[in-house]
Formats: C-alpha cells, structure tokens, sequence
C-alpha cells in the first residue's frame, strides 16, 4: 500500500497563488487612471469582438485581464446582481464596492476550495462620482483580496512595471488626452526597458464620463475620436503642455464580454 503524499496547507495555497499569477502575467495589461472628468481605461487588445472593458451598471464599469471564460462568467454574474439590485431596491443603491464584494466572495471560494483550481483573473471595478474625490477604484487579484486604488492602477502583464511608471507620472486634473497618453506611453514599454508603438486598432478605450447628461456614464472610444485624443496625448507628453481632452461623442458602449 503507497504512502498519502502530504502537501502542507500552506504550500498548497502558495502553489495555487502562483499558478494563478503565471495565468495572469502571461495576458496583456489594462490600465486604469483618474482624470478630471472621470475614469479611463485602457487596454492592449486588437480584437474587437472580445473585450476586456465592459459596463455593468449606470456609474460602475469592470475591466479585466486573464482566462476569457473565466472572467466572462464573472462580468455576466456582476451585470445580474447589479439589475436585481437595482429593481429590487433602488439605482442608487448599486455600488462598486457591493459588487466588489460580491466578486471577492466569489474568487475567495473559488481560491479555497481544493475541488477546482483557482480562476486566473485579475479584475477592477469602478465607480465615477459627481467630483473626483468621489471615485472608486477596487482591484481584486484571484485570492479574492480587495484592494482601494486611487489615481493610477494596472492589471495583467508586467503590471508592476507599468503601476510603477504610472505612479511617477499621474497626476489630479489630467485631461482626458493627457491621461490617455501616460496610458498609452506605459503600455508601450515592455519589461526589458524598451518601447513599442501601439496605434488605435490595437488598444481597447472606454471611459465613465461623469460630464455626460445621461444616466449611463460608460462610452466606449473609437475610430477617429481615439486616433485624435492619442495626437493630442502624445503631443502634451512631448511638449509639456496641456492638451484640451474632452470627452467622446461616440455612442455609449453596451454590455461587452472581455478577453485576455
């Protein structure tokens, strides 16, 4: 009869915890800022059926980076808590920190349980407020932590790099087109230092505008919109001077998937 090999809790979780991580490195990054008149996201995707950006509810938007499947089925579950919650009490009543509990439950069990393996994901919620002390910003690594951002954030890849350029050179009141442009500009360095061009075909851009008349603050960037304010964006970071971003006239972004 053959000896039970033992594995210590501890290393169990920890192998678990890194096997997650390699999931997660190995998929594009996203990245988040704070701007003036909202929340920016900006993702390495050239695919424009399967996104990492989506809307789930008025004020609150989900990016993510890892398995598509995986956080698909999260993004799905967090647009039905939000409706129910919202015809169930009141529009108001649906937060970017509820949901960000509600994903936390959800990888935390997922993380713990030994019947499957850990979700690779990464995910972050947002919120827009009426001003931007009023913003939230939560990011949930696959243990089902939960981590309040302010400013700047990145997800997926070699996200330390990028957070760390990101926090050098985010600052309050940016434009849209300047915020944009950091985005662009941190994306574009990969992890030995060097730079790489990314043009508008190969970047997913949305943003929650809370300058917008309507109850709905998600829209999506696109086409000769984004081609200009990446001009002006990169214009301000070469000349030092503020660029006049402003916010999109495309058509409101409706419930996407997300992709790795």
């Amino acid at each position: 009869m053959s000896t039970p090999f033992y594995v210590s809790p501890q290393q169990a979780m920890a192998d678990r915890a890194e096997y997650a991580r390699k999931g997660i490195a190995r998929g594009r990054s996203v990245v988040v800022l704070q701007y003036a008149d909202g929340i920016v996201f900006v993702a390495e995707n050239p695919s424009r059926a399967l996104h990492k950006v989506s809307e789930i509810y008025d004020r609150i938007a989900f990016a993510a980076v890892g398995k598509y499947n995986e956080f698909e089925n999260l993004r799905i579950g967090g647009v039905r808590y939000a409706d129910l919650r919202g015809y169930t009490y009141a529009r108001t009543d649906v937060t970017a920190r509820g949901l960000a509990n509600v994903y936390a439950q959800t990888l935390g069990t997922i993380f713990s349980s030994a019947a499957e393996k850990p979700y690779e994901v990464e995910l972050i919620v947002a919120e827009v407020g009426e001003g931007p002390e009023d913003d939230q910003i939560y990011r949930l690594p696959h243990d089902g932590s939960i981590v309040d951002e302010h400013g700047s954030v990145a997800v997926g890849g070699n996200s330390d790099q990028i957070g760390g350029y990101l926090e050098q050179r985010h600052r309050d009141g940016m434009t849209l087109a300047e915020a944009l442009g950091l985005a662009v500009e941190s994306l574009s360095r990969d992890s030995n230092g060097g730079e790489r061009t990314l043009t508008a075909d190969q970047l997913e851009v949305a943003v929650l505008d809370r300058t917008r008349p309507q109850q709905r603050k998600f829209k999506r960037l696109l086409g000769q919109r984004l081609s200009r304010l990446l001009g002006e964006g990169g214009a301000s970071a070469s000349e030092g001077e503020p660029s006049g971003g402003a916010s999109s006239d495309e058509s409101p972004g409706e419930s996407p998937a997300s992709e790795e």
